[in-house]
């Protein structure tokens, strides 16, 4: 009885460090994925957010990890900050997109998959999409 005594408490600081482990490698995934977007985003001014974007005009799309989707239009970027589910964004997760037309709006989910085992990792609800585009030279 007197080693559970003991083992419970040790038990709980083991637990609590692991949690608080975790929660920094998670923090810094995050840090890691905003200086990713603002690596990308530099020089390019945010315009008017909106709430659907036209996918068949859409080049590609990118996840920066427990941050935001980028999906490119031309020259603009639109970049997707999900309402819920940003934690579970993986750079190296597929995402996989279930419109009801050409558009993908803010309303939407995206699910992800692990890109090797195709094992859904999670999803996210989108929020508005915010275009960054390069500044006009003005003469």
């Amino acid at each position: 009885m007197r080693t559970l005594r003991y083992a419970l408490p040790l038990l709980a600081m083991s637990l609590s460090a692991g949690l608080a482990d975790a929660s920094a490698a998670h923090a810094q995934r995050r840090d890691r994925g905003e200086a990713e977007l603002a690596r990308m985003l530099a020089g390019r001014v945010p315009g008017k957010p909106v709430n659907c974007i036209n996918l068949r005009s859409a080049q590609s799309s990118r996840i920066i990890d427990r941050t935001a989707i980028v999906y490119e239009d031309g020259g603009t970027l639109y970049v997707n900050r999900p309402r819920s589910g940003a934690s579970s964004l993986d750079s190296d997760d597929i995402l996989v997109t279930r419109t009801f037309g050409s558009q993908l709006c803010s309303l939407d989910t995206v699910r992800l998959l692990d890109r090797g085992s195709r094992i859904s990792t999670g999803f996210v609800a989108l929020d508005k999409f915010v275009p960054y585009a390069r500044p006009r030279n003005r003469r």
